[in-house]
Parts: C-alpha cells; structure tokens; sequence
C-alpha cells in the first residue's frame, strides 16, 4: 500500500518554489548572454511566446501527470503506463538529468558563494580590469578551493531538501525567491540612473532585423524550455505533490509569466552595466565571473553591488538545485521505501563524488587527456551530453505520452479540477499533440548540429565580436 504522500502547506508556497526552481541560473545568468549573442529585441519577442505558446503547454502537462500519478518521475509513467519499461526509461531519463546537471551545477554555484566572499573582501582594489578577469581563471584552475565549495553548496542544498516539502523546500523557496526578486528588483532600480540605462533597454526591446538571424529562433525555443525547467522531471515530482483543489492552468501561466519577468529584470540589470562602460552584449558564458566583476569594481558601493549580485547568484542557484536533489529522492523513497532522510544523504553524497570531475576539469588532475579524446573538458561533455539530448528527448517524450498515449478522458478530467478554465483544454491538448513535438525535433536537430536552420533559410553565420575581456567560447554552459 502507497503511504500518504505529502502535499505543498499552501498554493502559495508551491508557486514560490516552482517559480524558484525554474528562475534558476538559466535565468539569471543564461537569458542575458544568450540574449546577447542573438542580438535581444527579435529573440525576446520569440522567446517570450516560445514560453507561453510552447513551454507552458508542456510544463503543464508534467504537473497534470504528476499530480494524477502522486508519484515521482519513474512512478508517474510506471502508473500511468501499465509499468511499462519503455515509458518507465523516460522517468529515468529526467531522474539522470537532474542528477547530472547538479553533479556541474554546483561547480558552478560554488564559485558563486567564492564570490560573495570575494566581493565582500573587495577582492578587486587595486587591480586591473586583466587581473580581475583573471582572478576567476586562478579560481577555476584551483582543485582544493573549487573541490571545497563544490562540497560546500551540495550539503547547503541537501540540507535544505532534507527537512521534507513543507517544512525544507516550500519553507525556504519562499524566503530564497522572495529574497531574490527583492535584490534582483534593487540592483534595477540601480541601473536606471546609469548612463547606459536606455540603451540597454533599446537592445532588449528594439526588434532590430539586422541583429536577427533563423537558428536564433530555435535557440529562443529551447531556451524556453530549459528555463521552465522542462525534461528534467522536476514538475513531474512538483506536480505530485499537488492537491487537487488547485488550479494547473492558472499556476503554470503565473509561474510562465514570473519567468519571463524574471528574465527581463535580469537583462535590464546587466546589459545597461555592460553599455555604459563599453562592453560588447555577446559577452557570453563568462560574463557573471569575467566581465561584470570588472564592471561592478568601477560602480560607486562597488562593495554592496557586486556582494549583493552573487548573493542573488547563489539564491537562484539554490532554489533549482534544491528540485534537482529532490527529483532523485523522491525517486529512491517511491521505488525502494527509503526514508527522505536516507534518499537525500545518498544522492547528496553521490552527486559530490559525481562531481568531482567537472570541478577539475580545468585543473589537468584528473581526466588530463579528456579534452584531447572528447574535444571537450568533462564539465562541457556532461553539460552537452543532457542539453542537446536528455532534456529535449524527455520533453518530447511527455508531450507524445500525455498528447498520444495517455487516456483523453484522463488527462482532460485532471486538467480540469480544479481551474475555472476548462474551456483551455481543446486548444492544451492541439499544442501537445502537434506544436510542441515538432517544435522539440527542430531543437534536437539544430543543436545537435544535424541541420542549419540558417543555411536553409539563407542567414548569414553571425561574425564573433571581439571583447575587452578574453571569455572561453564553450565555457560552463548551464541549463535550468
């Protein structure tokens, strides 16, 4: 007999913590860069309907299964689909996928709680805009520094998930992800009285044809949908910890428009920093430790803004990291009667040693040869391994399941209690039986390099803009 499974304390609560979840650094520190190298206006009017017209569908869709199966990822279609092995491989597929991102995750998370101590001692007086982008390349190439905050973030984070949904989770999302709009919302009002202010608003919201090219399309598409969280079996979980008094639909478009908020505050903080000093927007993957740490040592309380940025860093962080270890306990205590105690300590302990090698990944103490066999460091295999394939496939898999597979009556009977929207059902389920897989392939076979979306529609290749501060091209790609 299923034990009683616990609920969300309030719908309040599960928004803060979904929200907080898919926020993430895929927000904070993704949407920007990305944003930046696609040119902003065009991509933000594409990104923002991919989210709404394309991602939402889906996310709900992962709660619908999950609150109608109450259990995690591998029980939801282990219920749903008369135990079937295939479809229970798609469980299994997010389980890994949230397992592997956090094994990197946290790398990266760690190096943004260095940075708070950093930025609290003033790490940059004194030195030049060289050295300090070069404080982060020491950083990185530093095993028993990296090693001890990777540790570090991963036992702040199994602590918090340790003490259940209510009591862990919901408790802390919503001091974390009302913490982090309250300072995301500061530092913007900041940003107004910088001289770069409207022309950072002018390359976010301008849509200028000449910054555009197709494949950014796509790349707005799958941006979307690692910013939702999508794949990972994060809201599958979420979603089974849901009552049936509440309302999906509404839920997933509050949550939808809180990340599409979210981004556009994020993009309004840095881009007018990055314009008044002279920087180049397609500053990339190392913008938050290379670039901005420059930036903020030029800005008057360069102390409370640079402390109070990677705080809001590492809170982000934090409340994705958090659904990451919670998809895989959860997984432990449904499949084997673990207690949550038991699931989380493991899958803790698991993922630090998973970990290890993309902390030293650009050490050369372990895995010296990889990148010469892989073309890659470690960190960036496992980052590519589960972007261009598990996260994709595993959204694709919930839209054919829910849109092909699973009963109509059911999925249609669960979508509806609870809301007063009932009438979104018909157009919910035509966007997951046909816009949201087509859409999918086209991101798997783009990013996957099987097809050119510029080539075919006769783009040119975007020119590499040469920056003040060198940046690693693949550098620490994450998704949310």
């Amino acid at each position: 007999m299923q034990k009683q499974r616990e609920h969300w304390g309030s719908h309040l609560g599960f928004i803060l913590a979904a929200a907080g979840s898919a926020i993430g650094l895929g927000t904070l520190w993704k949407f920007p860069y990305v944003t930046g190298e696609n040119g902003g206006g065009i991509f933000v009017l594409i990104y923002i309907f991919c989210t709404f017209f394309i991602g939402v569908p889906i996310f709900i869709a992962e709660l619908v299964l999950g609150r109608k199966a109450q259990r995690g990822a591998v029980g939801v279609f282990a219920a749903l689909a008369n135990n079937s092995a295939a479809w229970k491989t798609v469980g299994w597929l997010g389980v890994a996928s949230s397992f592997l991102i956090m094994s990197f995750y946290s790398v990266l998370a760690g190096w943004g709680l260095n940075y708070v101590f950093m930025s609290l001692s003033q790490f940059y007086a004194g030195m030049t805009a060289k050295e300090i982008a070069g404080v982060f390349d020491i950083l990185a190439s530093s095993a028993d520094i990296t090693l001890f905050w990777h540790f570090a973030f991963t036992a702040l984070t199994a602590a918090v998930v340790y003490r259940g949904i209510r009591q862990g989770i919901e408790y802390w999302s919503r001091f974390m992800t009302i913490g982090l709009l309250i300072i995301l919302v500061g530092m913007c009002i900041f940003a107004i009285t910088l001289d770069g202010f409207w022309e950072g608003v002018n390359f976010i919201f301008y849509p200028d044809p000449a910054r555009f090219k197709p494949s950014a399309a796509i790349e707005a598409l799958g941006l979307s949908f690692f910013t939702l969280s999508l794949g990972q079996g994060i809201m599958l979980t979420y979603g089974s910890y849901m009552r049936r008094s509440e309302d999906i639909p509404k839920t997933a478009f509050i949550i939808g428009g809180m990340i599409i908020f979210v981004s556009l505050l994020a993009g309004l903080m840095i881009f007018p920093i990055i314009f008044t000093f002279g920087f180049a927007p397609e500053a990339g993957p190392g913008l938050v430790f290379k670039t901005l740490p420059v930036l903020f040592a030029k800005l008057p309380g360069a102390l409370f803004i640079s402390t109070g940025f990677f705080i809001l860093f590492v809170f982000t962080a934090l409340t994705s990291a958090v659904a990451l270890i919670e998809v895989v306990a959860a997984n432990f205590t449904d499949l084997l009667g673990w207690s949550r105690q038991k699931a989380v300590l493991v899958v803790a302990i698991a993922c630090s040693v998973f970990g290890i090698p993309s902390a030293l990944s650009n050490t050369h103490t372990l895995f010296a040869n990889w990148p010469a066999i892989y073309g890659k460091t470690f960190f960036e295999t496992i980052d590519d391994i589960v972007s261009l394939w598990f996260l994709p496939i595993g959204g694709l898999m919930v839209a054919i399941f829910t849109g092909w597979v699973l009963d109509k009556e059911i999925s249609k009977e669960e979508l509806n209690a609870g809301t007063t929207l009932r009438w979104i059902w018909r157009p919910w389920i035509f966007f997951i039986r046909w816009i949201g897989p087509v859409a999918i392939v086209f991101i798997i076979l783009q990013q996957s390099g099987l097809i050119d979306i510029d080539t075919y529609f006769g783009g040119a290749k975007k020119e590499k803009t040469q920056e003040n501060i060198p940046v690693p091209e693949r550098t620490f790609q994450i998704k949310d």
